[in-house]
């Protein structure tokens, strides 16, 4: 009887210990599926964040790229404003942005004097000779000075008598306050250049500075510039010296009241459109 209770006893320890051990297995088991999903997981996460650093990588390179272009854009819209236009004498070239700061000029004049105006062409002169004409009439006139306006350009006709002594290329004190005023209206447009333009009689001079017609016209030219550059603090690069001898007279050289005439200086006001234009905007 014992050995059968024992034997059962056996038999129920035995078959208990059975299924824990199944137990532990698919324990195990399930444990190790879990660990392998768990690292699948990782690499997957793993991947999708390379990925995604990728696309975001992308993303900025496009974002960095839309940017230039939007940037070359605007660059290529503002070049456009500011294409060249020809007008239609084909003398002159200037911009749309200098046709309506031209049109803002315009638009501040007599209306009858514009309607004068039937082209392009003669509409910027206008502008040009209106502006021009406000620099330089602080200007006194006399009959030693004359002003003129040709289209784009100012001529300021100054004698030979206030300038300068017979035959010589300094320049007269008493001249002083034309070329101070002269001097404020060049400083006050740095758009311009201005050409100082010597002229002469028929008389042939010759001394031991001066070779002839020539040398005196270039240098009573350069004296004027050297004054308004040292004296009155003209920036040198707007200043032009020339000298045209006495092949450019306003009458003949048979008397003397014309040989009066013919000795001059011409200052000559050229200024530049895109400058000027530019300035008559941001004023």
């Amino acid at each position: 009887m014992k050995n059968q209770i024992l034997l059962g006893l056996l038999i129920v320890v035995g078959a208990s210990s059975c299924v824990s051990k199944k137990k532990f297995v698919a324990m195990e088991e399930n444990y190790l599926r879990t660990q392998n999903s768990l690292t699948k997981t990782t690499f997957e996460k793993e991947q999708l964040e390379s990925k995604f650093a990728q696309i975001e990588a992308k993303v900025s390179a496009y974002n960095d790229k839309i940017a230039s272009l939007t940037d070359a854009n605007t660059t290529l819209s503002n070049e456009n404003a500011n294409k060249l236009s020809i007008l239609p004498a084909g003398d002159m070239v200037v911009s749309k942005a200098d046709i309506s700061n031209m049109n803002n000029t315009l638009a501040k004049m007599d209306p009858s004097e514009v309607a004068e105006a039937k082209t392009l062409k003669d509409s910027m002169s206008l502008a040009v000779s209106h502006n021009l004409s406000n620099s330089v009439e602080g200007l006194d006139t006399n009959d030693d000075v004359d002003i003129k306006v040709d289209e784009t350009v100012v001529m300021i006709t100054v004698s030979d008598k206030l300038l300068f002594n017979s035959g010589s290329f300094r320049v007269n004190s008493k001249a002083y306050p034309l070329l101070e005023k002269l001097a404020n209206v060049i400083k006050s447009e740095p758009s311009m250049d201005v050409m100082i333009e010597g002229h002469t009689d028929s008389r042939t001079i010759r001394t031991d500075v001066l070779e002839d017609n020539w040398d005196l016209s270039v240098k009573r030219a350069t004296s004027i510039i050297r004054l308004l550059q040292n004296k009155y603090d003209v920036a040198p690069e707007q200043l032009i010296a020339s000298g045209r001898s006495s092949y450019m007279p306003l009458t003949d050289n048979t008397t003397k009241e014309n040989r009066a005439k013919n000795r001059r200086t011409r200052i000559v006001i050229l200024p530049n459109l895109g400058k000027f234009f530019s300035m008559m905007a941001s004023n």
